[in-house]
């Protein structure tokens, strides 16, 4: 019963004595807080994509196309940027179709994620699953690239890198976004 009393006396003594401290007392408080905004930079993509590997190849020859395709889609992206400065965190969902100039669609879909700098340069990775196969194989896309910024309208250059045990697939993928306010 002394102990908790102590503790009490202890606790009310140094909230007395350090106005604003609170029960958490062991983790600091930061003195300067960041404060974070949110972008939607979703925009069309299109680019090109040479194929190459085993998997990919009966892929090829099962749908009658070349080892290059072109890509079409849309580009979701979610970005948090810190309002003093630094790099921007993103997120980025990608589903495109390859093929068309076959006569054929090849869907494939993206989850990214990743950082970009203030420069414009950018890095991300992420899962991938291409949907044109039997076995719809999944890859780890790996992409760099940089966006440029004219009047509100971003233009991001990437070159990515998707790849498996059974394939592999380099791209290079470009679009706008026009920055958008959260709802």
């Amino acid at each position: 019963m002394k102990k908790r009393i102590s503790t009490t006396l202890a606790f009310l003594l140094v909230r007395m004595l350090l106005p604003g401290s609170n029960a958490t007392l062991a983790q600091p408080v930061p003195s300067d807080e960041v404060v974070f905004s949110q972008r939607n930079l979703s925009g069309p993509r299109l680019g090109v994509t040479y194929l190459f590997g085993s998997e990919i190849e009966s892929l090829v020859k099962s749908k009658g196309i070349g080892n290059t395709v072109s890509q079409f889609g849309w580009h979701f992206e979610y970005q948090v940027i810190p309002e003093s400065y630094g790099p921007s965190f993103v997120i980025q969902f990608v589903p495109l179709v390859a093929g068309v100039e076959y006569g054929t669609l090849i869907p494939s879909a993206t989850l990214a994620m990743g950082i970009r700098f203030p420069n414009g340069y950018e890095f991300g990775l992420g899962p991938n699953i291409l949907i044109g196969s039997e076995k719809a194989p999944t890859a780890l896309v790996i992409a760099v690239g940089k966006t440029l910024n004219y009047g509100g309208v971003s233009i991001p250059l990437n070159a990515v890198l998707a790849t498996n045990p059974s394939g592999t697939r380099v791209s290079f993928i470009f679009g706008y976004a026009i920055a958008k306010a959260p709802q």
